[in-house]
């Protein structure tokens, strides 16, 4: 905990730009981590209890929980959006190598940097690997809880104490027993309501594709590299950029307006998906949109949330009479798949903002968007 790594973690807002709407959202990476580690400690000594995990491999997992996010760059997940290595590849480097880890080989043996890079990346064949990225992990139950708060939102209510006594290893990973289903119901639309008034608010996307915007031009114009956004906390990366009327605009909360907006579910399945993943094409875009309503380049910012894992939920299910299923079908009282699948449709928007009030004409610029 005292290294640089996990230290520099105290600068970093968990919840990016969202303090600029929710006043009270300016708690850290580091709160989060420390938060996770707790959530490990509690749910690997329930699993210890059964005999279900051996102790290096509760170790490795604390370790790994307490690690997983030394990665982020400033302002949490927005810059992966533009095309930055995802912070799980990040944290590879500062895990294999440097002060972390000579600890971890000193005190859980030489393999132990790999093993732990592997839980945060998700590819692990340790049965703890569920805990550490996964349907049910950890990281979710934690930051639902902890944003809920401080943004002060009634939307991350998760029977936690249920859902941690329900997890077992079940077939060599992490499943739950069938009578936390109604604790994962509750997980399940705790991420809902937190994708659609906190994490997804028009005003939060409308800051995050200012700043996107913002660290792109400085990349364009290698003014920054990703190298030195790995090391750069909140504020430094603000001091850094460019003085540019994007920026001032920024730190002065004159946030882009919406000129339009519509809900995915309105879209065929990918069909607007480009705005998520072609930057230099959306880049190209917005200048062109712009220049069409008589806006300058960087005046008009086009915004469509990056496709997540929000609501997955390939989990197994422990029945009362010992039978195994995958949760991909009707398991509980409810269809939790499919509804999982409407309610992030519902959640993400397409949305055109604006510096300055114009008129776009919302049928044929959605048509120009799904053209390309």
């Amino acid at each position: 905990m005292d290294t640089g790594v996990v230290q520099r973690l105290r600068y970093i807002r968990q919840l990016g730009l969202a303090f600029l709407v929710y006043p009270g959202a300016t708690h850290s990476r580091f709160e989060h981590a420390l938060g996770t580690y707790h959530l490990s400690r509690r749910t690997l000594g329930l699993l210890q209890e059964r005999d279900a995990v051996p102790p290096d491999a509760a170790a490795i997992a604390r370790m790994a929980a307490l690690l997983h996010d030394i990665g982020h760059y400033p302002f949490s997940h927005a810059l992966e959006e533009i095309g930055a290595p995802h912070h799980e590849n990040v944290a590879r480097d500062l895990v294999m190598q440097g002060e972390v880890a000579e600890i971890l080989a000193a005190e859980l043996g030489p393999q132990a940097p790999a093993r732990v890079v592997a839980l945060i990346q998700g590819n692990s064949r340790e049965s703890l690997q569920g805990l550490i990225a996964g349907s049910l992990d950890l990281d979710k139950i934690e930051y639902l809880k902890r944003d809920a708060l401080m943004c002060g939102v009634p939307y991350g209510e998760i029977d936690v104490d249920r859902l941690l006594h329900s997890l077992v290893v079940v077939d060599g990973q992490i499943g739950v027993l069938e009578k936390g289903l109604a604790a994962l119901e509750s997980l399940l639309f705790a991420k809902y309501q937190m994708y659609r008034n906190v994490y997804w608010h028009h005003a939060v996307r409308s800051a995050t594709a200012m700043y996107k915007r913002l660290v792109e031009d400085a990349l364009r114009s290698e003014a920054l590299d990703f190298k030195t956004l790995t090391r750069l906390t909140d504020e430094a990366l603000l001091t850094v950029l460019p003085d540019t009327p994007l920026l001032r605009a920024l730190r002065s909360r004159k946030l882009y307006k919406r000129a339009t907006e519509c809900p995915a579910a309105d879209f065929d399945e990918g069909a607007a998906d480009w705005i998520a993943s072609d930057r230099t094409l959306v880049v190209e875009t917005e200048d062109e949109l712009a220049r069409r309503v008589g806006l300058e380049p960087g005046e008009l910012l086009i915004d469509f949330p990056a496709k997540t894992q929000m609501l997955d939920l390939d989990i197994a299910v422990l029945r009362k009479n010992g039978d195994v299923e995958r949760l991909t079908g009707r398991t509980s009282a409810i269809n939790l798949p499919a509804l999982s699948t409407q309610l992030y449709r519902s959640a993400r928007w397409l949305r055109v903002f604006t510096a300055r009030p114009v008129t776009l004409p919302e049928d044929e610029v959605r048509r120009w968007l799904e053209r390309r």
